[in-house]
Formats: C-alpha cells, sequence, structure tokens
C-alpha cells in the first residue's frame, strides 16, 4: 500500500503507518455520540461563586502569586485572520462597488473606528493617490478594501489575527499579541514580576510574531513593571491526520498522501510539552481594551483561585489514600468531595468495597484538573457545558459540541437546547500531581471523540478527520469545574465588523 516516497514522507512528518491505519478505520466507522445525562446548569455542575467566597478566592490566588510556583499563560494563535474578512473577499470578488450588504454598510459607514484605519488611509494614499474618504466619495470602494486584505496594502487577509491592530489608544494601536501581554502582567505576574506566556502559530507567521514582540518588550515592560518570558511553538507535523476518499481510502493528489492540519486538538501535545504548575488558556482574539480588563482579570485570579484550593485539597486526600488502612469515615470523607465539589459521580459508590473504593478515589482524584469559565448562553455559537456518562459507567462534566451530540433522537437534542450556558474557552489547568510530577497530558485523551468533515481539493472531495479538540475530548479525563463568568469576560472577534462593538471601541 506505500511506496517508498510515501514512507519517506512518513517518516519525515514523525507519522507512523499505524497512526494511518487507525485513522482509516476512524473514517470507516465513524466517531460515537457521547451520551447525555443533562445540560450542566447552577444547580447541576455549574458553580456561581458567592460573593463571601470571592474575597477568600482571590486572597487564595494573590497568595498563590507570591510563591515559586510557575505560572503560565497559553494562547492559541496560529489561526489566519482570512474568516474574519469572508464577507469583504466575497465583496472584491462581486466587484461592482456597489454596498448591498448591512454588513458592508456597517463597514464603510463606520470604517473610521477601526484602530487599523490610519495605516489603510496611507496605504490607499500610496497605492492609489487618495484617502479613504476620497475613494469612498468616488464610489470606488473595492479598492479600499483591496488595500486592506492584499498583499500589495495591509496584507490583512493573510495575516494571523493576533498581529492586526483591534484597539484605538491615545497613544497606540493594539495588537491582540499586545493585549495579551497586559493582561498577563495583571493575573499572572509571580513574585518576581515575571510573566510566561506561551503562543502558538503557524510556521509562516512565527518571525512576524517573533519581532513584533521584540519591538514591542521594552515598552510595555517598563509600563507594567514586569518581565516577560515569552515562547512560540507550532503545531507539529505529526499531529496532521490523513485525508481519505469517498470509499475512505488514503486520499492522494498527484501520487501523493494528503495530509491536513489536526485541528485545535492537535495543540495538547504543545501543552503537554510545557512547565507550568498553573497553566491559563485563552483563544488569541477574546481580548478587550484597558478600559474593559477589570473584570476579566477578576474573574480570572477567582478560576484560578478555585483551582489552587480544590487542587491543594486532592493533593491532601491523595495522600491519605495511599494509606491501605485508610478509615471508612474518611473514605466517605473524600467521596462526598469528589461528588460534591468535583462532580465525579458513581452510581453504585454504595456497593463498592472499602478497598475498590479507595482505589476508584485515587483514579479520580490523581487526574490533571481545569477549571472552565462558563458564561449565561446569549446565542453566540460555541461548545457548552453537559454532564455526561463516562466509559466506565461514572458521571462528570465535559465540554461538548454539537457534532458530539446524536441530534436525532429529540430527548438528546431537547438536552442541547436546554443548555443555559456555553464554552468560551476560558480555562486554568492544574497540569502536575500531588508528587509535583507532571502528568503525561497525552494519557488523558478520548481519542473516540473525534470530527469528520468534508472538503475539497484541486475540484475533489475528501474526506478530513480532526483530532478530539483541545478543550473537549483531549481534556476528557481530567477532572472538570464549570464556574459560571459574566459574558462581559467574552469578547471574540469573529468578524472585522466585530471590532465595531463597544467592547472594543
Amino acid at each position: 500500500m506505500y511506496s517508498t516516497s510515501d514512507e519517506a514522507i512518513l517518516e519525515k512528518r514523525g507519522i507512523s503507518k499505524q497512526q494511518i491505519s487507525n485513522q482509516l478505520q476512524s473514517f470507516e466507522n465513524g466517531f460515537p455520540f457521547l451520551e447525555i445525562k443533562s445540560a450542566a446548569s447552577i444547580t447541576n455542575g455549574i458553580v456561581k461563586l458567592d460573593p463571601q467566597s470571592t474575597e477568600q478566592i482571590l486572597t487564595k490566588w494573590n497568595e498563590y502569586l507570591n510563591t515559586n510556583a510557575k505560572i503560565l499563560k497559553f494562547v492559541p494563535a496560529s489561526g489566519a485572520a482570512s474568516r474574519m474578512f469572508k464577507d469583504l473577499f466575497e465583496f472584491i470578488e462581486r466587484g461592482d462597488n456597489k454596498i448591498t450588504t448591512n454588513f458592508e454598510n456597517k463597514f464603510f459607514s463606520e470604517i473610521r473606528k477601526f484602530a487599523f484605519y490610519s495605516d489603510l488611509n496611507q496605504e490607499c494614499i500610496k497605492n492609489n493617490g487618495k484617502s479613504i474618504e476620497t475613494l469612498i466619495n468616488e464610489n470606488q470602494h473595492v479598492d479600499i478594501v483591496k488595500n486592506l486584505l492584499l498583499d500589495s496594502g495591509l496584507n490583512y487577509g493573510s495575516l494571523p489575527k493576533g498581529l492586526l491592530k483591534f484597539h484605538s489608544y491615545p497613544t497606540e494601536n493594539r495588537t491582540p499579541m499586545l493585549e495579551h501581554l497586559v493582561e498577563g502582567a495583571l493575573y499572572a505576574s509571580n513574585k518576581a514580576k515575571a510573566v510566561n506566556i506561551h503562543y502558538t502559530v503557524s510556521k509562516e507567521h512565527r518571525m512576524l510574531f517573533e519581532k513584533h514582540f521584540e519591538e514591542n518588550k521594552a515598552t510595555y515592560e517598563n509600563i507594567l513593571n514586569v518581565r516577560f518570558n515569552i515562547s512560540f511553538s507550532e503545531q507539529k507535523p505529526s499531529t496532521d491526520t490523513i485525508a481519505a476518499d469517498e470509499n475512505n481510502q488514503a486520499f492522494r493528489d498527484k501520487g501523493e498522501l494528503v495530509f491536513r492540519p489536526g485541528g485545535h486538538g492537535a495543540l495538547i501535545e504543545n501543552l503537554n510539552d510545557l512547565d507550568g504548575d498553573v497553566i491559563f488558556i485563552k483563544n488569541i482574539d477574546n481580548v478587550v481594551p484597558d478600559l474593559l480588563k477589570e473584570t476579566t482579570v477578576t474573574y480570572k485570579k477567582l478560576i484560578a483561585g478555585l483551582l489552587v484550593e480544590l487542587q491543594s485539597k486532592c493533593f491532601a486526600y491523595l495522600t491519605e489514600l495511599e494509606n491501605d488502612a485508610i478509615t471508612s469515615d474518611k473514605l466517605k470523607e473524600i467521596a462526598a468531595f469528589s461528588t460534591n465539589e468535583l462532580f465525579n459521580i458513581h452510581p453504585n459508590e454504595s456497593t463498592l468495597t472499602n478497598e475498590e473504593l479507595r482505589k476508584y478515589l485515587i483514579g479520580k482524584l490523581d487526574r490533571p484538573i481545569r477549571i472552565c469559565g462558563m458564561v449565561k448562553n446569549e446565542g453566540e455559537p460555541g461548545g457548552g457545558p453537559f454532564m455526561t456518562v463516562n466509559s466506565d459507567g461514572t458521571v462528570s462534566p465535559q465540554i461538548l459540541e454539537s457534532s458530539q451530540i446524536n441530534l436525532s433522537v429529540p430527548t438528546e437534542k431537547e438536552k442541547m437546547e436546554n443548555a443555559t450556558h456555553f464554552n468560551p474557552v476560558d480555562l486554568v489547568c492544574g497540569v502536575k500531581n500531588y508528587r509535583g510530577e507532571k502528568f503525561d497530558l497525552l494519557r488523558f485523551v478520548d481519542k473516540n471523540t473525534g470530527f469528520i468533515s468534508y472538503k475539497s481539493k484541486n475540484g475533489k472531495e475528501l474526506k478530513a478527520l480532526e483530532l478530539p479538540g483541545l478543550w473537549n475530548g483531549a481534556m476528557s479525563d481530567w477532572n472538570t469545574i464549570f464556574v459560571e463568568v459574566p459574558v462581559a469576560t467574552f469578547n471574540p472577534v469573529k468578524t472585522v465588523n466585530d471590532l465595531l462593538r463597544p467592547e472594543h471601541q
């Protein structure tokens, strides 16, 4: 099945024949839907912090910042901005200069509000000899968009989101990368005033990110009175997945095997390579100007403080569970903690012997832990929090996408529609065990939670395989706690016009 050149390509990518075989089997068999017990809610799996406990939790985090623990911020930043400009690319293709949609009308009528306006105006003057205002008056709207998106102008259509100018300030215009520096300084600066941030970027844009940071490093370190330790990584070629044809055989183009990126779930490998005691995860485009950062910073500290609190309890209990002669009362106490605070539910717990319960509790507590901020569902797209049934029959919190739910079954569809919250990708993670050793995060991935989509290459249809999502199946076997956070902490930029929302002005 594999030629000499195939084997050379596989070796170069670090992909085994067995991986290819497993992936083709996934195309053949598909992925099973997950069994939902219910949507998570405030009374069922989602913690709502009360004012009395918030002060205590904030104190916990501030104390933790003064230890020698390594705190890290992990920012997936490889996404290209092309999807942000889908409507404007279509406008260029139409090429008639007529403003026909609400999107186009908003973009041009409020164009002065964009942080990139001044740069765009200079490109228009350089390439067309006219300002944006003149081009609009002369009905030359397509030229403006070309100067924004194409490489003859600002090239925003090919750059990553992290390097676009998002926010205007009196003395500067900031990119998402810079906003993440500021955020990190506000909640993840340790006692040595060091801020550790890791960006995952695409290979083609890595040098641009590095250059952007070096150009701004001294300024931001002086303003924020911190020292930044910034690192970068790229998605590994070994996490790419084979494409398949309609017969679920390896797809070839001009005789060569075709591979596709494995989706954000591939980043569990990058996360696994990092050294940190507490790791924040937040997408590159979910940032706000300084005026609105207070709420975000407060809740970042709260979910981190809760992580530290629950993790310390887990560690203490795991030490006690090492004792074969642990008492029945102590086992009941730890079981109650697992059920009530970690939301691990064992339907048949009362039938277990002491030794069975001890081993069960060790298995449930000795895992990575994550606290996930959840916002009330106000119609934004994205996965949501559910209580799901695991392969061992236990029930635990999971973040699911709609593709993981069997929507053809009315009762399952109803459970999804009853979801009160959704996932804004606001996580803080503990990735070391109670002995201070780093978990191998790849051991906690549910490989049965991938996703198959349909694409095309050179006019031929193909099937693409996405790995278990980073905050979905890739963290399936972690201890997961959902916490309600305000919707004000969630301000993603999916289209360029999202930058015109009040939250980004």
